[in-house]
């Protein structure tokens, strides 16, 4: 029989069929909503490529990825194992219902402090809105002038897909990719419209309401082969017209849902509880947000999408079905409050009671003053650089969806019929080993028998 140490030697590499072609020339970012995400972002991309700071929270600026066995010690930058775009090659656009540039909305915005802005004055100026698709019926707590008109969903799916072909050929980018920055939406569920594009396109046609400014810009993206990231919980890309359009086009899509916050805390600390066997009775979660977010989310139906998507992460990592003494009777409770003064820096506080051994209880208290939007802008740059990787890479662009990419959302997407992963720490490892296996490397599995024979 073959040792742990023979088997390791015996084991051929991973052998990977993937092609990745080049990041060549710029790579154009297409941000719906101008707001404080997304100004945050781009400020600080041009912050970094000026050396006034670094990337931090950014996995592909300053992550690392190990290879081969611990006592090999190949661990290199993951920006310098596979080939992806540097900061220096990104372009901007974007739409959104005001009119301010992303200087004057970012002052606005009130995230970064005015003397980092003021250094990138110039730069943040020439970013400029163009009109935006938008209808306060999905967004009842906002409004702008900066609106496109059409005489139905499809002309203005049109005019958006002129847009990104004239941001094409102005910047001079090679290569484009979407991701949403734009509000909640209404809480809305699939219907007969989102099944087929020919049944989405005549619903555009008819301007059913079942099709939502965010499904404008996905359709829009899609059918000019340009990937799509949903960085709010609206349903917008989990539908089958968006699935068939990803596949047909090869244009990669992934969401929904930025895991800033207080659902990071979650899939950090329910793993934990779960590795434990720890039970949970309880878990009370609620927030104060001041920000645009927040005005928008407390209209009771962009809530609702909110809590649909918060509230799911705890029922798939604890999986009560398999545990029920354990989880099969936790009371979860999400709440958010808008509360002005807070601004962009959201407080969320969750009590949660917890059992242990014979069934004694405890209690822990996170109190998580955190920013919003600075959890979110290297999520943003995370993930338009991975995207476009996907799409330069065969064995990744044809399958739609980029479950790989589970590690950046709170409701991350999957086949139809298959329960997402929720828990950070696997979809850390679900994210490095795609990485692994796209060049051609061993999967990291710890098993680590080798070592002792």
């Amino acid at each position: 029989m073959p040792t742990a140490k023979s088997r390791a030697k015996t084991q051929p590499k991973q052998q990977s069929n993937s092609d990745i072609q080049p990041a060549k020339g710029k790579l154009g970012i297409m941000i719906p909503g101008m707001g404080a995400v997304a100004t945050t972002f781009v400020a600080g991309v041009e912050a970094v490529r000026r050396g006034l700071s670094a990337p931090i929270g950014s996995l592909t600026q300053m992550g690392t990825i190990r290879l081969g066995k611990r006592t090999e010690g190949r661990s290199p930058k993951v920006k310098e194992f596979v080939p992806l775009a540097g900061l220096n090659d990104l372009v901007f656009t974007g739409w959104d219902i005001f009119e301010d540039d992303m200087y004057t909305a970012a002052s606005k915005a009130g995230v970064l402090e005015r003397s980092l802005l003021d250094q990138i004055k110039p730069f943040l100026s020439s970013v400029k809105p163009r009109k935006a698709v938008f209808d306060r019926n999905y967004v009842k707590r906002l409004d702008g002038p900066n609106v496109k008109k059409g005489k139905n969903k499809m002309e203005l799916a049109e005019q958006i897909r002129d847009d990104m072909r004239e941001f094409k050929k102005t910047s001079g980018a090679s290569r484009l990719v979407t991701i949403w920055c734009g509000s909640t939406e209404i809480f809305l569920e699939p219907t007969a419209a989102h099944q087929s594009v020919a049944a989405f396109e005549k619903a555009m046609t008819q301007n059913d309401e079942a099709v939502a400014p965010s499904m404008i810009y996905a359709y829009a993206s899609l059918m000019e082969g340009i990937p799509f990231a949903n960085g709010a919980p609206n349903l917008t890309v989990d539908l089958p017209v968006m699935l068939e359009l990803s596949r047909q086009n090869e244009a990669p899509i992934c969401g929904k849902d930025f895991k800033t916050g207080q659902t990071l805390m979650k899939t950090i600390l329910a793993p934990g509880f779960k590795a434990r066997l720890l039970g949970v009775s309880g878990w009370y979660s609620t927030n104060i947000l001041g920000n645009r977010d927040g005005e928008v989310l407390d209209d009771p139906a962009s809530f609702k999408t909110k809590e649909e998507s918060k509230l799911g992460v705890l029922e798939h990592i604890l999986q009560p079905a398999l545990y029920p003494e354990l989880y099969g009777n936790i009371f979860h409770k999400v709440r958010i409050n808008y509360y002005p003064p807070r601004g962009d820096n959201k407080e969320g506080w969750d009590n949660i009671d917890i059992f242990g051994w014979l069934g004694y209880p405890m209690q822990i208290k996170v109190d998580f003053l955190c920013r919003d939007s600075i959890l979110a802008a290297p999520i943003v740059l995370d993930l338009v650089l991975f995207l476009d990787l996907a799409h330069r890479t065969p064995e990744l662009r044809g399958l739609g969806i980029q479950e790989w990419l589970s590690f950046y959302f709170k409701s991350p997407m999957t086949v139809p019929g298959l329960y997402p992963e929720h828990d950070l720490f696997i979809q850390s490892m679900k994210l490095k080993n795609t990485l692994r296996h796209l060049r051609g490397e061993e999967m990291i599995t710890h098993l680590g028998l080798e070592y002792y024979d």
